[in-house]
C-alpha cells in the first residue's frame, strides 16, 4: 500500500465518522417527534452500522488491492465503480438491521433477510404507515413507527456518508440533515425546543469542520499532521454561530399549526350523524329531526350497561376534550384477555352479539370491560390498552356483526372507600390528572368542593354531588346561551346548561383538579328492549359520561348527566337524586344547532367545555413526501457530487503517480479550476511567476503572514523547476519526484485557494473547468484520430 493511498483511507475513516457523528446529532431532531426516547437506540444502532459498513468496505477495498497489486496505485476507473458500491452495501447492513431489530423470526440467524422475513417487515411498515395516518404528535413510539423512523435516519446517513466520503464533499452532506430537521417542523405543534434545533445545527459545524480540515489541513507537512488546517477556525466559528443561533432561536421557533402526522383520531366525522368522532361535538346525533337507528344488541342480560366506543384524555383549555394516541399493535385476535379487571378482582360476566345497522364508524362499540372480541378481519381492528378502545385500520362497522365477552365493574362500597391516592410520580396518574392552568374560580370551587374529604372516592362523590343536586340550579339542555369569559369550562360551571359533553367534561376536568385520574367517555347507552328482547339503540342514545380511577379497581364509570330514567344506566355508588330534571330529548334548541361537521365553525357551535366540532382535515402522513424528498436530495447531491468525485479521482491519480510532470498538471488544473488562465506558450517558469504573484495576493487579502505567502512562492517554482527537469533534462538525470514535491504542490494549493474569492472555490468544487477542458481535449484527440487520413500509395501510370 503507497503511502498516499494509506493517508487517502485515513481521511477517508476520519471524514467517514465525521459524517456518523453529524448524523446522530442531526437525529436528535426527532425528540419532540415522540413520547419517549424508545426511538433512541435503534436509530443510533443504524448510524452505527452505516458507518461500520463504510469504513470495512473502504478499508477491505483497499487491503484487497494491495494484496493483489502490490504497491500500485489503484487504476481510476476501479475506484470510480467502488464509490456506488460503497453505499449498496450500507444500505444492505442497513437492512440486517432492520430485519434483526423488527422482522427477526423468520430470518436466517434473525439478522440475514429471507423472503419470509421480507414479508414480515414489509407488513411492520405497512402498519407504520397506517400509525402515521393514526398518530399525532408527540407520537408512541410504535414497532411501526420505528422501523420507518430508523430506516428514514439510516437512509440519512448512507446519503450524507455518499456525500461527504465518496463526493468529498462534507459541507454539501449537511443537506441531509435538513430532512431530519423538517420532520418535526412539519409535524409537531407548537414550540420544538432547544435540542431539536441545536443538535442538527452542531452535526452541520462538524461537518464544516470535517470538509475545511479535509481540504486544507490534513496535510503533512514536515512530518508532522497539525491539528488546525488553514480556514479549520473559520469553520469553527461559523459552526459555533449556527449552535448559538439553535440554541436562542430553537426554543422560540413556532412550527406550522397545522403540522402533525395526520389527523390521528382527531377532528372529522360522518356527515350522516352515525358515527362518533372523538373531537366532534354529539350536537349533530342529538338534534336530527329523526333518529336513525344505528345498533342492535343481543345481550346475555337485560341491562348490558353503556356500549363504550372511545375515551378523550386529553384536555385543553380552548379546543376542550379529544382522543390522545392509540396504541395499535395489539390485534384483538390475539389469544390474550383484552381488559381484564385490576387484581383479577370478580365482576358481572355480560355477552352480547351487536349488529350494526346504520352505525358506521371505526370504532368498535363494546361493553364493559371486553375480554373478547369476535369480528371479521380481527387483524384489521385493534385494540389500545391504555383506553380499552377497539379501532379498526381501513375498516368500519358498516354492516358487521361482532361478539364480545365483557366482565362489568361492581365494586362495593367498603372497596371503593378502601381505595387510597396513588403516587402522583405514577404515569397512569401523570396522564390522567394533566390539565392546563385553570381559571381561578374553578381553582376555588374545586378546593371548596373537596375541602375535609380524606378518600378519593369522598372528594369524586363531593363533586358528582355538585353536578346531580338539583339544588345546585343545574338544567338539561341543548341550546346553550354563549359564555362570556372566554374559558368554556368556567362559563358552563357559572351557566349551569348543557348537555352530555359539557357535564362530563367538566366533571372530569374538576376531578383531576381534585388530583384523581379521570377521563371523559364517548358511547351509547343501551337502548330501548324490543319485543324480541333484543336492545335497539337510535341517535338518541348517544352520551358521554366520566371514568375515575381508583387503586386497585381500575377505570370505574359517573354519570353526571340529567337523564331519562329509561335511558340511565343504573350505577350503585353514584345514585342519583329522586327529583332530579330529566333530558327529555323533546326540547327544540331555539336556534337550529348544526350537523356534526360544517365546513367552518359557527359561534354558538363549541360546547361550552367540551370539545368543538372541527372541519375534516385531509390526512396526510409525511413519510411519502419526506422519502421522495429524501430520495430527490439524494438524485441532487450525487449529481452534485459526481464532477467533484470525479476531480477528487483524477487528483488522486496524479499523486499516487508522483510524477514531476502529474503533480505539474495538478497544478495546473487548480489553476484552471480557480480561474487562473494560463498560456501554453509560456515556459514553466513564467507560469510559476504568474502563480506565485496570485498566490501572494492572496496572501496579503487574507491578512497572511510573509512567510506563508513565501512558502507559496517557493513551492511553485520549485514544481516548475522539477518540471523543467523532468522535461528538458537527460533522462535518467532528473530527481525522482517524492513525498517532498508532494508536500510542495500541497502548499502551493493552499496559496492559491486562499488568493481566490468564496465564488471561485465553490466553483472549482462543483464545476471544475479543468475536468471539462480536460474531457473536450480528449475529445478532440479521438476525433483527430478518427479522421487521420493516411497517405496514398503512388500511382503508376
Amino acid at each position: 500500500m503507497t503511502e498516499s493511498t494509506a493517508r487517502e483511507l485515513v481521511e477517508d475513516a476520519g471524514t467517514t465518522l465525521a459524517a456518523a457523528a453529524a448524523t446522530a446529532l442531526g437525529a436528535w431532531a426527532l425528540v419532540p417527534v415522540f413520547t419517549d426516547r424508545a426511538w433512541v437506540p435503534p436509530v443510533l444502532a443504524a448510524v452505527a452500522v452505516i458507518a461500520a459498513a463504510g469504513l470495512v468496505l473502504r478499508g477491505a477495498g483497499t487491503a484487497l488491492w494491495s494484496a493483489i497489486a502490490g504497491d500500485r496505485p489503484v487504476p481510476a476507473i476501479w475506484v470510480g465503480l467502488g464509490v456506488p458500491l460503497v453505499p449498496l452495501g450500507q444500505l444492505a447492513a442497513l437492512a440486517c438491521l432492520v430485519t434483526a431489530l423488527f422482522a427477526p423470526a423468520a430470518a436466517l440467524g434473525g439478522v440475514l433477510p429471507t423472503p419470509d422475513s421480507v414479508t414480515d417487515l414489509g407488513q411492520v411498515m405497512a402498519d407504520g404507515s397506517v400509525e402515521l395516518r393514526e398518530q399525532a404528535t408527540p407520537a408512541l413510539p410504535l414497532t411501526g413507527l420505528l422501523t420507518l423512523t430508523t430506516l428514514l435516519v439510516g437512509m440519512v446517513a448512507v446519503v450524507v456518508d455518499l456525500v461527504a466520503v465518496g463526493g468529498r464533499q462534507p459541507a454539501l452532506a449537511g443537506l441531509g440533515l435538513l430532512v431530519l430537521f423538517c420532520v418535526p417542523v412539519s409535524t409537531v405543534t407548537g414550540t420544538i425546543g432547544a435540542l431539536p434545533v441545536a443538535a442538527p445545527a452542531a452535526g452541520l459545524a462538524l461537518l464544516l469542520w470535517a470538509d475545511q480540515h479535509r481540504r486544507l489541513g490534513w496535510r503533512p507537512r514536515e512530518g508532522r499532521r497539525p491539528l488546525l488546517g488553514t480556514g479549520t477556525l473559520t469553520a469553527l466559528r461559523t459552526g459555533a454561530v449556527a449552535v448559538l443561533i439553535g440554541l436562542v432561536v430553537g426554543a422560540v421557533v413556532p412550527t406550522f399549526t397545522e403540522g402533525t402526522f395526520a389527523d390521528g383520531f382527531g377532528p372529522g366525522g360522518s356527515s350522516t350523524g352515525t358515527s362518533l368522532d372523538p373531537a366532534a361535538a354529539l350536537q349533530g346525533q342529538l338534534t336530527l329531526d329523526e333518529p336513525i337507528d344505528l345498533l342492535r344488541v343481543d345481550a346475555s342480560v337485560d341491562d348490558p350497561g353503556y356500549l363504550r366506543v372511545v375515551a378523550l384524555d386529553v384536555y385543553d383549555a380552548e379546543e376542550g376534550w379529544s382522543v390522545g394516541n392509540l396504541d395499535g399493535e395489539t390485534s384483538v385476535g390475539d389469544d390474550s384477555e383484552l381488559a381484564p379487571l385490576p387484581g383479577r378482582r370478580d365482576g358481572r360476566p355480560v355477552d352480547a352479539l351487536i349488529t350494526a345497522l346504520g352505525h358506521e364508524d371505526r370504532f368498535l362499540p363494546l361493553l364493559y370491560s371486553p375480554l373478547a372480541v369476535a369480528v371479521a378481519d380481527p387483524q384489521q381492528w385493534r385494540f389500545d390498552p391504555g383506553t380499552a378502545t377497539v379501532f379498526g385500520r381501513d375498516v368500519t362497522t358498516e354492516g358487521r356483526t361482532w361478539s364480545v365477552s365483557a366482565v362489568e365493574p361492581r365494586p362495593s362500597e367498603e372497596e371503593l372507600l378502601a381505595a387510597g391516592q396513588l403516587p402522583p410520580d405514577l404515569p397512569l396518574v401523570q396522564r390522567y390528572t394533566a390539565l392546563p392552568p385553570l381559571a381561578p374560580e374553578v381553582v376555588d370551587l374545586v378546593s371548596t368542593l373537596t375541602a375535609g374529604r380524606e378518600t378519593p372516592v369522598e372528594r369524586v362523590r363531593a363533586i358528582y354531588d355538585h353536578f346531580t343536586n338539583p339544588a345546585n340550579g343545574y338544567r338539561y339542555s341543548l341550546s346553550t346561551a354563549p359564555g362570556t369569559s372566554g374559558d368554556d369550562l368556567a362559563d358552563f360551571l357559572r351557566l349551569r346548561q348543557g348537555y352530555c359533553e359539557q357535564y362530563a367534561g367538566a366533571m372530569a376536568a374538576l376531578v383531576r383538579a381534585a388530583g384523581i385520574p379521570a377521563r371523559v367517555v364517548l358511547g351509547y347507552t343501551p337502548g330501548t328492549v324490543q319485543t324480541d328482547g333484543s336492545r335497539l339503540v337510535t341517535s338518541d342514545d348517544a352520551h358521554a359520561w366520566v371514568e375515575v380511577y381508583f387503586d386497585d379497581l381500575g377505570w370505574v364509570p359517573f354519570d353526571p348527566t340529567p337523564i331519562d330514567v329509561d335511558r340511565a344506566v343504573e350505577l350503585p355508588w353514584a345514585p342519583r337524586a329522586p327529583d332530579q330534571e330529566i333530558d327529555p330529548r323533546t326540547d327544540t334548541p331555539a336556534t337550529p344547532l348544526p350537523g356534526p361537521v360544517p365546513s367552518a365553525p359557527q359561534p354558538d357551535q363549541a360546547p361550552q367545555g367540551g370539545p368543538a366540532p372541527q372541519a375534516v382535515p385531509q390526512a396526510a402522513g409525511w413519510v411519502r413526501p419526506v422519502l421522495l424528498g429524501a430520495a430527490a436530495m439524494l438524485g441532487v447531491a450525487v449529481l452534485a457530487a459526481v464532477p467533484a468525485g470525479l476531480r477528487a479521482l483524477q487528483r488522486r491519480r496524479r499523486l499516487a503517480t508522483g510524477g514531476a510532470g502529474a503533480l505539474w498538471d495538478e497544478l495546473a488544473a487548480i489553476a484552471l479550476d480557480l480561474g487562473l488562465q494560463g498560456d501554453p506558450a509560456r515556459t514553466p517558469r513564467q507560469v510559476a511567476a504568474q502563480l506565485a504573484e496570485a498566490a501572494g495576493a492572496g496572501g496579503h487579502r487574507a491578512g497572511g503572514r510573509h512567510g506563508s505567502t513565501q512558502a507559496a512562492a517557493d513551492a511553485v517554482a520549485r514544481l516548475a523547476r522539477a518540471e523543467e527537469a523532468a522535461s528538458y533534462a537527460r533522462p535518467g538525470s532528473a530527481p525522482p519526484a517524492g513525498a517532498e514535491l508532494r508536500a510542495a504542490l500541497s502548499t502551493a494549493r493552499h496559496g492559491l485557494l486562499a488568493g481566490a474569492s468564496r465564488s471561485a472555490r465553490l466553483r472549482a468544487v462543483l464545476w471544475p473547468p479543468s475536468l471539462f477542458a480536460g474531457a473536450r481535449a480528449a475529445m478532440a484527440r479521438r476525433t483527430r484520430q478518427r479522421l487521420r487520413v493516411r497517405p496514398r500509395a503512388p500511382q503508376r501510370g
